[in-house]
């Protein structure tokens, strides 16, 4: 008798029943490569997520498949204690787990073993027979790409494909292919034995609820899409920044770099997404037609474009944001020491199509940067400034909707109005979404939604044959030009900082600015928000504003009273004693100026800009307002103010 997988009754109503989701159809999941990280640290999580939401059939088991000699209790106990320890949800139910682990089986087998899965093929007749799952089967390959052929062919020999019972679906990780030759063949050997329907190609990212918010966003507000065009939109900029570098993955890395393991697939999906036309209904075919023709139309660059709208990089030695020691890439263990792997990339596109055509489209992407975050900012034609002559109005700064992927997840609407007084002046301000602050929801994997939608059949974020295609034809020429013009440079960017310079200049020779946006966890690194409410960070965030100075411009000069901080987002500074000496140098995501939020005294040294700096500024009325604003925190800033810089702060 099968056990139903319950939700604690202290967790109260699921996301998913406020949702109106339902659990799937029986099925029975096969999961290949059973043993490895992928399924402990992700596929384990996500379903046992899938159980806590109420998502799990009551007839569904899980079958792990692997080289190790493991019997179906050992991976129960193993599985039960990663569960522990790669839980993404804030209160752990062991009530849940318990149910959920004696959903497990496992059989061992090398999967160049038919008898392997001959065993397979008996245990799936048995459970099924146990469970009533109707014959439906899912396959999950948690393994290389190389073995995708020879698990399908086996699966055949084995005579999964001559059962009438039930559907097969089959899921299979990235990276698919390397370059746009192993992808078309890869897709050959996957077609021999699978109908298109059935395979479902899997990319993590867009099971990323703000990924997918971005087509209800776009197809849901009827007040946006009269300006989603060419006439109102100056152009669009996408951006994945991670802080940590290879950690230890130098051999994959070597054969991947970020085109391949983050742009190709990643980034030109949230673009499509982004960009298409709009679909004539939420249908999974509808959406991956406009999907689809959205990638045809981006231009294809030519050789001699790839200098002028690409940038790639390395990481040199630096530091992390926490200011611990980061080693170069060439030096990472499997690194190849003269190694031309880009672990940094820029690029510009266009899409050649009635609604976008001239709009450029900027992409970049880079491991061991100076902060963690996605982001998509689209960036609204500027209003005319002339209307506003003879006022104290000197300027207009763009409009922009950001979408903010991770860490933080929301949209924010960045536009002017007026400052209270007597005279017009104008202020930047922003309307901002939260999820956290909306939505009570657990953090997931990114993979809870991904696979129950294949559960049920609904494969509009799983990538088709021709999506996959047509992103390697965009950037194989990229590839190709890199490989033919081995860099000279490398490294040339520092670890911790913002990336080559090059890439500001690829959209700075337009005439633009790459949209820097500092979110809370950057915040939360300056020593003085360290212990700060999330909410109030959300505010701080809002409150700082963008400025630049020019190399050999003062900052901060010694002796003059402070009334604001700086959180530095490119360039570099020098730190200057009373006689004018270099007593320290900081770079991209460093910060100084802190104590001035607090106290009217004079700077301790002189900040001096090294070259063209961007900064973001912090100041002390604006802070003083949040506090106002939000006065449960002014004691604690005022305590982490005394602790850490043991200072009196007025009362």
């Amino acid at each position: 008798m099968s056990t139903q997988l319950i939700v604690s009754p202290s967790q109260g109503q699921s996301q998913s029943e406020a949702a109106g989701a339902r659990p799937s159809s029986g099925c029975l999941m096969v999961i290949f490569g059973a043993s490895g990280d992928l399924t402990k640290r992700l596929l384990m999580p996500a379903l046992y997520n899938l159980a806590c939401d109420q998502l799990l059939p009551t007839s569904f088991a899980v079958i792990g498949i692997a080289r190790d000699a493991w019997t179906t209790a050992e991976f129960r106990e193993r599985m039960a204690r990663d569960l522990k320890q790669f839980s993404t949800r804030k209160q752990f139910d062991q009530a849940v787990c318990d149910a959920f682990v004696q959903r497990l089986h496992y059989t061992p087998g090398s999967f160049d073993d038919p008898q392997a899965f001959a065993r397979l093929a008996q245990l799936t007749e048995q459970l099924d027979a146990e469970l009533g799952t109707d014959g439906n089967l899912l396959f999950y390959m948690a393994t290389p790409p190389v073995v995708f052929g020879l698990i399908s062919s086996r699966l055949v020999e084995a005579g999964f494909q001559k059962r009438t019972r039930g559907w097969q679906r089959v899921i299979v990780e990235k990276p698919f292919g390397h370059d746009l030759a192993s992808a078309i063949e890869l897709n050959r050997e996957i077609l021999k034995h699978w109908r298109e329907e059935q395979i479902y190609r899997i990319d993590h990212y867009l099971g990323k609820e703000t990924v997918q918010n971005i087509l209800a966003f776009r197809f849901s507000n009827g007040i946006f899409e009269p300006l989603w065009n060419k006439h109102f939109v100056d152009h669009i900029q996408f951006t994945v920044a991670e802080s940590v570098g290879v950690e230890g993955r130098g051999s994959y890395y070597e054969r991947s770099g970020v085109l391949r393991d983050m742009i190709q697939n990643h980034m030109f999906q949230m673009l499509a997404y982004v960009c298409m036309e709009p679909p004539s209904s939420f249908q999974p075919n509808a959406i991956r037609d406009g999907k689809a023709r959205l990638l045809e139309a981006i231009r294809v660059m030519k050789p001699e474009e790839i200098d002028q709208y690409t940038v790639r990089g390395q990481y040199g030695p630096g530091r992390k944001p926490d200011g611990s020691p980061v080693t170069a890439y060439r030096a990472e263990a499997d690194v190849n020491p003269q190694s031309a792997t880009e672990t940094f990339a820029a690029l510009k596109l266009f899409i050649d199509n009635w609604r976008w055509e001239g709009v450029p489209i900027y992409l970049r992407s880079g491991k061991s940067l100076w902060k963690r975050g996605t982001e998509i900012v689209v960036e609204f034609k500027k209003a005319p400034e002339v209307i506003f002559r003879g006022t104290a109005v000197d300027h207009l700064d763009t409009n922009r909707l950001i979408f903010h992927i991770q860490p933080d997840q929301g949209i924010e609407l960045r536009f002017h109005t007026k400052v209270p007084g007597p005279t017009l002046q104008l202020q930047p301000v922003n309307m901002r979404f939260s999820y956290g602050e909306a939505f009570r929801a657990g953090r997931g994997t990114g993979y809870e939604v991904l696979i129950y939608n294949c559960m049920i059949g609904d494969a509009t974020l799983f990538s088709r044959t021709d999506l996959v295609e047509t992103a390697w034809r965009i950037a194989q020429p990229i590839m190709d030009g890199w490989a033919a013009k081995q860099p000279e440079d490398f490294p040339n960017y520092a670890a911790g900082s913002w990336g080559p310079l090059k890439s500001c200049e690829l959209i700075e020779n337009d005439g633009r600015k790459w949209t820097e946006i500092i979110n809370r966890e950057v915040l939360a690194k300056v020593p003085l928000f360290h212990t700060c409410d999330p909410v109030l960070l959300n505010v701080l965030v809002m409150l700082l504003k963008p400025v630049t100075f020019s190399a050999g411009d003062v900052i901060i000069r010694r002796g003059e009273t402070g009334q604001e901080m700086y959180v530095l987002c490119r360039g570099e500074v020098e730190v200057l004693d009373a006689q004018d000496k270099r007593i320290a140098t900081l770079k991209d995501g460093d910060f100084f100026g802190e104590i001035g939020l607090l106290l009217a005294q004079p700077r301790t040294a002189t900040i001096r800009a090294v070259t063209s700096c961007d900064l973001f500024i912090l100041e002390k009325a604006s802070f003083a307002k949040a506090l106002e604003d939000h006065p449960q925190f002014a004691q604690a800033i005022t305590e982490t103010a005394h602790k850490r810089y043991q200072v009196q702060t007025p009362s």
